[in-house]
């Protein structure tokens, strides 16, 4: 599995802010809705839902809000980055401005949960960060972020 399979280039925005992490994921739903054609209200749902169970900020300003929707049928991901940080209830109780969204389908089985952990290993990279959090071009972001985990497979 590789995040150039995961994450389609249209599938990255760059946002300057978002005032809560509903309207973050409202955010997210809109970008899905244009990017997947799922349905936005049923995405902003099912990470809201998610994020019950637990918040999916996992530390050093990366969250990964992930949910399994009955409308896509492979795992499919969006990156949205913020200009200003928002509080996220993260683990580390720092503000989020990385975010990679995941969907799967009902039935992924472990094919969700290979795909978390790419996402998890390609974001622990201090360096990608770094890059992440200087461009603004989603192109660029794209970019960085599918040529990160290839270089750490090398």
């Amino acid at each position: 599995m590789e995040l150039s399979t995961i994450l389609k280039p249209e599938g990255v925005k760059l946002l300057g802010a978002s005032s809560s992490k509903k309207r973050l994921f409202q955010d997210i739903g809109d970008l899905a809705e244009q990017v997947y054609g799922v349905d936005s209200q049923i995405v902003t749902e099912c990470l809201l839902e998610r994020e019950v169970l637990g918040p999916t900020g996992v530390g050093n300003g990366i969250a990964l809000p992930h949910a399994r929707l009955e409308s896509v049928k492979e795992v499919c991901g969006l990156f949205v980055r913020l200009e200003k940080p928002l509080e996220f209830d993260a683990v580390d109780r720092q503000p989020v401005d990385l975010i990679f969204a995941l969907f799967a389908p009902i039935n992924a089985g472990v094919d969700h949960l290979k795909a978390l952990a790419l996402v998890s290993r390609t974001l622990r990279n201090p360096n990608t960060c770094t890059k992440l959090r200087a461009n603004d071009a989603p192109t660029i972001l794209h970019t960085i972020l599918t040529e990160a985990q290839t270089s750490q497979a090398a």
